[in-house]
């Protein structure tokens, strides 16, 4: 997950709505999900984890930033992902090491992992999908532990609604929740099995972390409604392949099916994202000769 941070729309001005940006909100509805299901459910080993995490990725953004762009950088992205983080990556017992590796690694992807000026992995996709596949058994996701209760859920529901509706995304979330029910349809078909246990995964906390904070982050999204809805959707797909292939024990999709949705974005949304930064890229050069060739 990262910071949401999308054009202003017309305000009311003075409103105290129009003067809360899209990041800050995340920043702190995240950091109450979090306090809030250690409170209820403990699913942290302590708040130490936390604090672990936080100061692992403002650390590295900083060194980061002024060795790369010579600049000290606005720490509440880095912040943001220190708490998706620990919200969302579950090390092993007794151990820290996982949830640094994963802060330092989202973190430094926004540096290394770029395409004309521009990182194309959703930071805290690629340090979780990395950690899962380079570790497997020392680190897991977010699960059972914080309760797929009502309560739980409403939560989730609740502050994930207010953060896409005033960032304007509500179509992407949207947009992967009908593909993920329609793939869904096509499983239960596929392998004979219920569509509500098929249904089931889209229901539990780690998903709904996922459809609201993290398929919709709009640094790493594609520009443009349709473009994003599309993607959203492929996302869907490119998870869904992967449960099937789990289902019939592909091989080479076995490493992927600890966290479908987390590897299907790690997956087609870079591939997206390049794509439409070098077409983007390309169309403004093509302009620029063409403005040239008029001007002469």
């Amino acid at each position: 997950m990262n910071a949401i941070a999308t054009p202003h729309a017309p305000q009311m001005p003075g409103s105290v709505w129009s003067r809360i940006k899209p990041t800050h909100l995340l920043a702190g509805l995240n950091s109450l999900i979090l306090i809030v299901a250690q409170w209820q459910f403990s699913i942290l080993e302590g708040y130490s984890i936390l604090m672990i995490a936080v100061a692992a990725a403002i650390a590295c953004e900083i060194v980061a930033s002024l060795i790369v762009r010579e600049q000290f950088p606005n720490i509440l992205n880095a912040y943001i992902s220190g708490v998706s983080t620990t919200l969302l990556t579950r090390p092993a017992a007794g151990a820290w090491w996982p949830i640094v590796a994963v802060a330092v690694l989202s973190i430094l992807s926004k540096y290394v992992l770029t395409w004309r000026g521009k990182h194309v992995w959703n930071p805290t996709n690629f340090g979780i999908a990395l950690i899962l596949l380079a570790a497997p058994n020392s680190a897991t996701i977010l699960g059972h532990e914080f309760g797929n209760t009502p309560w739980a859920n409403g939560v989730i529901w609740f502050v994930g609604l207010i953060v896409v509706a005033r960032a304007r995304l509500l179509h992407i979330t949207a947009s992967y929740v009908l593909g993920f029910i329609a793939f869904a349809a096509l499983r239960a078909v596929l392998n004979g099995g219920g569509f509500a246990t098929e249904l089931a995964p889209l229901t539990g906390p780690m998903y709904q972390l996922f459809i609201f904070f993290m398929v919709t982050d709009p640094p790493t999204a594609v520009v443009g409604r349709n473009k994003q809805i599309v993607v959203a959707f492929l996302v869907a797909a490119c998870e869904a392949l992967i449960r099937i292939g789990s289902d019939l024990e592909v091989p080479l999709l076995a490493p992927f099916s600890a966290a479908p949705a987390i590897f299907g974005l790690a997956i087609v949304g870079p591939i997206a994202k390049t794509i439409d930064l070098e077409l983007a890229h390309r169309a403004k050069h093509v302009a620029g000769r063409v403005a040239a060739s008029v001007g002469a």
